[in-house]
C-alpha cells in the first residue's frame, strides 16, 4: 500500500517551495486547517481553490443491518463532512484519454 506525505514532510516541502522556514510553513498549515474547520462548521462549505471543497451534509435516519446477524437496526440522523475534489485537480491527477 502506498503511503502519502507525513505532516513533517509536507511542512518541509512547503518551506522549500516558498522559501520560508519550517516554523512558518507549519503555522500556515495549522491555520489553514483551523480556518477550514471553522468555516465549514459555520457556513457549511470551505473551498480550497484548485483542490476541492469541504461540505457539511446531513444524513437522514435510516434502517441498516447488523452485518453479523442480519438484524435490522435503526441508524440515527447525523451531520457528516464530505470532500469534493475540484475538476482541475481531478483532470491533473487522472487526465481523460
Amino acid at each position: 500500500m502506498a503511503s502519502g506525505m507525513t505532516k513533517t514532510q509536507l511542512v518541509r516541502h512547503l518551506a522549500e517551495k516558498v522559501g520560508a522556514n519550517n516554523r512558518t510553513a507549519a503555522t500556515f498549515l495549522e491555520n489553514l486547517a483551523d480556518t477550514a474547520i471553522k468555516e465549514t462548521k459555520k457556513n457549511g462549505v470551505f473551498v480550497v481553490p484548485g483542490i476541492g471543497r469541504l461540505v457539511k451534509a446531513h444524513r437522514k435516519a435510516r434502517v441498516g443491518r447488523n452485518p453479523q446477524t442480519g438484524e435490522p437496526i435503526q441508524i440515527k440522523a447525523k451531520t457528516v463532512v464530505k470532500f469534493r475534489v475540484a475538476k482541475a485537480a481531478k483532470d491533473a491527477i487522472s487526465p481523460k484519454k
